[in-house]
């Protein structure tokens, strides 16, 4: 079979429609210790730095696991490396159950959050293998179950946490991961021939000379890029649900801003897919970084509920597509044989960023009795994406068009 018959075939969207299933489930812990922040709270009675612990540690472990678990997907294959994170995360919700302290809750979520992992930039980067003139797309919709993951949990566990509390919450995520995810992992263990690996290349290295960056400068570029994205990114995710219990419209309230966030990252990470395709990542990066800034923004003068739904709406609008143009860029400008890690790298540096900007925030609160300042801090830290974003782009001539 010729590499043109294998990328962007059939067999290539069957597989991206099982990474997306595998995705929904193996997302879930990262956005689980958002969801029940004021629980952890006031059961463990600490500060809200103090409570943003075990959220920042889910991050750390999910950084660290978008680098090594990369660079094992490379080296092992998909499957393998899938298969050993769910067993991890298994074992860290089982952990977390019994967990009679807040450092011992952020030790779980760290184990929870290096197999959470796999399930995103290790499971985009064999996507966008799979992919060349829909790559921007298929990238797209394997990120989504991230969002899709965010979305959907807390409106599935919303009786559970009401009726039984958060530890029972995680007992039904526990088994969700060894009941589905091994099983769907067997499924991917076919890899992508060599001819297709060798024809992704070709346009690559073609790209990669437009911007006169060596792959080490603009791999580090887009690191320090995406720990500015996130670090804004980080203050409405992370802290939704603990303002409006601030604002004093209750943790479901939050729940429900948090899971309308999502779903319109979802809808931005389609139409990033699409415009990546047509304009290529870094100004579809650019562009999405824009307008999350605009969107941080909006957020200042707002407090009243109907306007807080909106604007937590257009914030999820704007910024969802961010981190998949990343791994865009890296696949338009790096090797395939060098996806995982160097994708894993960059996805780590922006999940550090989500970690970063969640503690910030927290702490920026417990200095200030307030979240403005944290949204204030965000935009800063919004500004440098947009400048280094501006610096490649400047560097670049114009996206030349993929062989046909």
């Amino acid at each position: 079979m010729t590499a043109d018959a294998i990328l962007d075939s059939r067999a290539s969207w069957g597989r991206l429609a099982l990474a997306l299933l595998i995705s929904l489930i193996g997302n879930a812990g990262m956005w689980a210790i958002i969801l029940i922040l004021p629980d952890v709270q006031a059961e463990f009675d600490v500060t809200r730095a103090g409570a943003s612990l075990p959220y920042t540690m889910t991050m750390v472990g999910f950084a660290l696991g978008n680098f090594f678990i990369g660079q094992a997907v490379d080296r092992y294959g998909l499957a393998w490396s899938l298969a050993g994170s769910a067993v991890l995360m298994g074992a860290g919700y089982a952990m977390a159950l019994g967990a009679p302290s807040i450092w011992c809750l952020s030790v779980a979520q760290l184990a929870i959050g290096f197999g959470s992992s796999a399930s995103f930039g290790p499971l985009i980067a064999d996507t966008s293998q799979w992919f060349l003139k829909r790559r921007g797309l298929a990238v797209a919709v394997a990120a989504s179950g991230n969002y899709l993951s965010g979305a959907i949990w807390p409106l599935l566990l919303a009786g559970t946490l009401a009726g039984d509390g958060w530890r029972a919450a995680y007992l039904v995520l526990a088994v969700s991961c060894v009941v589905v995810m091994l099983p769907a992992c067997a499924l991917l263990r076919r890899k992508l021939p060599a001819a297709a690996m060798v024809r992704s290349d070709l346009a690559a290295t073609e790209r990669a000379k437009t911007t006169g960056l060596s792959p080490q400068a603009l791999t580090a570029l887009l690191a320090l890029a995406g720990i500015g994205c996130c670090v804004a990114m980080a203050m409405p995710q992370v802290h939704i649900v603990a303002y409006c219990v601030d604002l004093g419209y209750g943790p479901a309230v939050g729940a429900e801003m948090l899971s309308l966030m999502l779903l319109g990252g979802v809808a931005s990470r389609l139409v990033s897919g699409v415009l990546a395709d047509k304009l290529g990542g870094v100004m579809t990066l650019l562009i999405g970084s824009t307008l999350q800034m605009l969107a941080l923004f909006l957020y200042l003068p707002t407090s009243g509920l109907t306007s807080l739904y909106i604007v937590s709406l257009v914030f999820g609008l704007s910024q969802g597509g961010i981190v998949p143009s990343y791994a865009v860029i890296v696949r338009e400008y790096l090797p395939a044989r060098e996806a995982g890690a160097r994708v894993g790298f960059v996805i780590m540096s922006t999940i550090l960023g989500m970690a970063l900007g969640g503690w910030l925030s927290g702490l920026i609160y417990d200095v200030t009795g307030s979240y403005q300042w944290a949204f204030l801090n965000g935009i800063a830290f919004n500004a440098l994406n947009v400048a280094v974003m501006l610096y490649i782009l400047t560097r670049s001539r114009p996206r030349a068009a993929l062989a046909t």
